[in-house]
C-alpha cells in the first residue's frame, strides 16, 4: 500500500468550513478566525511534514479557488528530499505536447518526483470560467484524445494525431521523461471508464462505503482488461484518527457544530447543480441529513459522510481510534485499493495524527489478501 498527503493550496483550517475544495474562499461564519493562508511557508510545513512522516506523496488540486499545482509544486522540490508531487490538472486548459514538455522538464529537475492527477472537470460553471464550454461526454472525449498525444509525445519518436479536438504533427519532447510519470485519473460516469481502461495507471475513487468501491472497481477492471492492460485503485478520504474511539467522534462532532446550518443549505444547492456523476455520489451519502449528531453520518463503520455537507468532491472521512482507522484501510485493501490520498483539518496536525499512530500499525500489519 502507498499513502499520500493533501496539500491544502485553497488554505487550510480548524474547521470544514474555512478555505474547502469546491467552495469559493471566504465560505463560512468561522473562517475568520481558524483560516490558514496557503502561503509558501505553511505549505512547506505540511509538505516536508509528509516526507518526514513516510507519505509517498502529496496531491495537488486544481480550480479556481486554489493556487496553481504547477507552480506550487515546482517551488516545494527545494524545499523537500523525497516527497512526490500529485499535480492535478485539466487537460482542456494546454496543449497537450505542451501537458507533455511541463511534465519532461519537471522530472528532469525534480529528479523524477513528478506523478499527474488528470481532471476531466464536471462543473459546468468552472469549466466556462476557463473558457471551456464542451460538454461533459465530450471532456472526456478530449482527454481521450489528450492522454494519447501525451504518451505519444514521451514515446520517443515523432506522434501525429488528429482527432475530433486535437490535431497534432510530429509531437515530442527533448527527452524522454525517466522515470515516464504515472498518471491517475478518477471519474463514475460511463464515459470516464473507457478513458481510464486505456490511459491511465491508477483509478481514483471518492470514499464510498465498501460495497461501492467494490463494484467500481470490477467495473474499470474489466474494461482494462478487455484492453490487455492491467491498472492500480486508490481512494480518496479524510481522516480523523485519535487515541480513542470517543476522541475521534468528539472531534468529528466538533466539526460538525461549527458548520452554519445556512452554509449546509448553500453547499447543497450549488454542489446540485454539478454534472459529476461521483459528486451526485457524494452528496447522497447525507441525503436526508437535516441535524443531529456526527454518529447519525457514519454510513459504515468509522466512515462518516459529515465533511461531503460543505466541500465539493472527496466528502467522507475515516473516524475512530488509530487501530480501527487502520481496519478500515485493510477492508479497502483487501477489495483492490493499494493506494490511499489522505487528508485532514487542519492538515499538518492531521498528518502526524495518522503519520504517527497509524501508518507503524500498517507497516507491522500483514499484506491484505
Amino acid at each position: 500500500m502507498k499513502f499520500h498527503w493533501f496539500l491544502p493550496t485553497a488554505g487550510d483550517s480548524r474547521v470544514l468550513t474555512g478555505g474547502g475544495h469546491g467552495l469559493a474562499r471566504g465560505h463560512g461564519r468561522s473562517e475568520a478566525a481558524a483560516f490558514r493562508p496557503p502561503d509558501i511557508e505553511y505549505l512547506a510545513q505540511v509538505a516536508r511534514s509528509a516526507e518526514q512522516l513516510g507519505f509517498e506523496a502529496v496531491l495537488t488540486p486544481t480550480g479556481t479557488w486554489c493556487e496553481d499545482a504547477w507552480l506550487v509544486t515546482a517551488a516545494l522540490t527545494r524545499e523537500t528530499e523525497r516527497l512526490k508531487f500529485l499535480v492535478a490538472f485539466r487537460p482542456g486548459f494546454m496543449s497537450p505536447t505542451l501537458a507533455a514538455q511541463m511534465a519532461a522538464t519537471y522530472q528532469r529537475l525534480s529528479r523524477g518526483r513528478l506523478l499527474l492527477n488528470v481532471v476531466t472537470g464536471g462543473e459546468t460553471v468552472e469549466q466556462a470560467r476557463f473558457g471551456d464550454h464542451l460538454s461533459k461526454d465530450e471532456r472526456y472525449e478530449r482527454t481521450d484524445e489528450f492522454l494519447s498525444i501525451v504518451r505519444g509525445a514521451w514515446s520517443g519518436t515523432p506522434y501525429d494525431f488528429e482527432g475530433t479536438h486535437y490535431r497534432v504533427d510530429g509531437a515530442m519532447v527533448s527527452e524522454t521523461p525517466d522515470p515516464v510519470p504515472e498518471i491517475y485519473f478518477g471519474g463514475s460516469s460511463q464515459a470516464a471508464g473507457p478513458v481510464a481502461a486505456r490511459h491511465v495507471d491508477v483509478y481514483l475513487t471518492w470514499g464510498e462505503p465498501p460495497d461501492q468501491v467494490a463494484r467500481k472497481i470490477e467495473w474499470v477492471r474489466e474494461l482494462a482488461e478487455e484492453r490487455g492492460r492491467k491498472l492500480r485503485f486508490g481512494i480518496r478520504l479524510h481522516v480523523i484518527t485519535r487515541d480513542t474511539e470517543r476522541d475521534a467522534w468528539a472531534e468529528a462532532e466538533r466539526l460538525l457544530a461549527a458548520i452554519d446550518p445556512a452554509d449546509i443549505v448553500s453547499a447543497r444547492k450549488l454542489l446540485g447543480r454539478s454534472e459529476s456523476v461521483g459528486q451526485k455520489r457524494m452528496l447522497e451519502l447525507h441525503e436526508g441529513f437535516a441535524g443531529g449528531a456526527a454518529r447519525d453520518l457514519e454510513i459504515h463503520p468509522n466512515l462518516w459522510a459529515g465533511v461531503g455537507l460543505v466541500r465539493g468532491g472527496a466528502g467522507t472521512a475515516l473516524v475512530g481510534s488509530h487501530s480501527q482507522v487502520a481496519e478500515r484501510i485493510e477492508e479497502y485493501a483487501s477489495l483492490g485499493i493499494e493506494e490511499f490520498v489522505l487528508s485532514g483539518y487542519p492538515h499538518l496536525e492531521e498528518s502526524y495524527w495518522f503519520g504517527e499512530n497509524v501508518l507503524p500499525r500498517l507497516a507491522a500489519a500483514p499484506a491484505p489478501r
